[in-house]
Parts: C-alpha cells; sequence; structure tokens
C-alpha cells in the first residue's frame, strides 16, 4: 500500500520544475503566490496545480508544508524584491563585462527577507566567477548564489521561435528535457540535416521525442531502408520503407521494383534481412513469401 499525501504543485521560477508542497490548511487556489521553504531558503511560488491526492514514492523526495498564503505584506515584499532583482541582473551584467567573463545573465530571484540573491547564467565554458561574486555581495549585501543553467534551460528565459514559426517548446510550457539524440530523427526518417532539425539552443529539436514512440511500434519488425531481403530466393534491396502508407518498397535482382505491406515483414516463414554491410540483421522474422506481392 503506497502512502499518500495532498498536495499543491508550485513554480518557484519561470517554466521551472513543479515543486509540491503539502496542504497547510488554508484556503488555496491556482495562481495564488504562497510562501514556502525551497532549497535556497524562504521563498515564494505561484500555485499551478490544484489540492490533489498524490503518492508520496512518486513525488520522489521529503514533502515540505506551504507555510502560508502570502499576505498583502509579503506581495508588497515581493514586488520590491522583484525590482530588486531586475536591478541586480543589470549590475550583473556590467561587472560580468568588467571582469571580461564569458557568461550570459539571465535571470535573478531575490529571496523572501532577502536572505539570498540567485542568479542564472548560461555559459559554453566553465567560468571562475568567485571575484564576481565578491562585487555583486557589495553591492546588494547578502548571500549571493550563481547558477549555471544548459542551452535548453536557457531558451526558457530568453524566449524564441522554433522551426514551426511557432513559440519554441521550452520557452513556453515545456519543463522537463528528454534527453534527444539523432536515433530519434533517423528513425522517423527524417533527413540528417542539422540546419532543420536543430532549435534555437542548438541542441536537437525537443519535438523529435513526440512522435519517436509511434514509429518504434509502426516500424517494429520492418526493414530499414537501403537493408537487403530475401524475396522469393534471391536478393532484393529495400528503396523506400513509407510509414503513412504501410508498404516498403523493394527492388530485385531481376530489375522488377515491388510493393510489400507492412503485414508481409509480419507473419509467416522466416525471411533474411541484412544491412548494407552484409550483416543478418533478420532476428528471425516471419515474412508470408507467397502471399506477399501486391
Amino acid at each position: 500500500m503506497f502512502l499518500t499525501a495532498e498536495v499543491y504543485g508550485v513554480e518557484l521560477t519561470p517554466l521551472g520544475p513543479i515543486i509540491y508542497y503539502t496542504d497547510n490548511g488554508e484556503k488555496i487556489n491556482v495562481k495564488d503566490t504562497v510562501i514556502v521553504m525551497s532549497e535556497f531558503g524562504l521563498d515564494y511560488g505561484k500555485v499551478l496545480i490544484g489540492k490533489r491526492e498524490m503518492s508520496i514514492e512518486d513525488i520522489g523526495y521529503e514533502l515540505k508544508p506551504i507555510i502560508r498564503k502570502a499576505t498583502e505584506e509579503d506581495l508588497k515584499a515581493i514586488s520590491e524584491n522583484e525590482k530588486e532583482a531586475q536591478r541586480a541582473i543589470e549590475i550583473t551584467k556590467k561587472l560580468v563585462k568588467k571582469h571580461g567573463l564569458n557568461m550570459k545573465i539571465l535571470y535573478a530571484k531575490m529571496l523572501m527577507e532577502r536572505s539570498r540573491l540567485v542568479i542564472y547564467f548560461s555559459s559554453k565554458n566553465r567560468v571562475d566567477f568567485r571575484e564576481l561574486v565578491k562585487d555583486i555581495a557589495k553591492e546588494f549585501k547578502t548571500r549571493i548564489e550563481l547558477r549555471q543553467v544548459g542551452a535548453r534551460d536557457e531558451m526558457k528565459f530568453i524566449k524564441g521561435l522554433g522551426l514551426c514559426g511557432l513559440k519554441s517548446c521550452c520557452s513556453y510550457w515545456l519543463r522537463d528535457f528528454d534527453s534527444i539524440t539523432l536515433k530519434h530523427a533517423k528513425r522517423q526518417q527524417m533527413m540528417i540535416n542539422t540546419a532543420k532539425i536543430t532549435g534555437p539552443c542548438g541542441r536537437l529539436l525537443c519535438c523529435l521525442r513526440y512522435e519517436y514512440d509511434f514509429y518504434i511500434d509502426a516500424l517494429k519488425n520492418i526493414p530499414d531502408e537501403g537493408s537487403t531481403i530475401k524475396y522469393k530466393g534471391k536478393d532484393a534491396k529495400v528503396i523506400t520503407v513509407n510509414v503513412f502508407l504501410s508498404r516498403v518498397t523493394i527492388y530485385t535482382e531481376d530489375g522488377d521494383t515491388v510493393s510489400l505491406p507492412f503485414e508481409y515483414f509480419r507473419g509467416g516463414d522466416n525471411v533474411e534481412v541484412t544491412d548494407n554491410s552484409g550483416t543478418d540483421i533478420s532476428n528471425d522474422r516471419n515474412i508470408d513469401v507467397s502471399d506477399g506481392e501486391n
């Protein structure tokens, strides 16, 4: 039996991970600002997920309670802190230039009671920012935390458009990033043209993951383009694989072009399938050779 808790989902930074907090007994609604304890200290955030029951095992970390719904005094302090955070961004940018550091300042947050100033930045290299932190601390008289983010997370702060012409997913709704590799593009039969499969962050498009599972299922036991199969006892080369029409086009030794349905490769007698290097990749596919030609 799983232990459960009634929790709220809170956003602490723009498009950052949803952090779950337990109910404190107050009436709290979605979009309310609440005061909580974060990894940095006394913090604030916006409720994006209303009260619900969740498994503690699924959440995966020690739950803390919401301290309180933000009062008028809290909201006033938060407004002043956000102004101070914006000032911190401008000052830090000037200090970065002064120290000749290769880093881009993205976002800053001043915590409640001004106990800590957290500054998010991106850089393609490792940065020695010890002297920078000292200068920032002299200006703001509080503890400074510089946190480096990756290229995908950088887009959350600077926004932008994707190659599709719409708002990029990571800029407006995507909070968590899956690992994306060239295998995702190859399995979806896309041409490996980096200009067409790379997002504004310089990494492979996040959307390559969305339909990947469909292609894995749809192309199960189907030979790849360029591979060789045995058709009626003779070698035949796979020319095209059309996942939408569910057909494979092959070119036989006799010079014939034959279109075969996917079902041809999913039942019947064993068939040999090899890749371009001649390696057997059939994995005991069962194919009905006698009834396959269309």
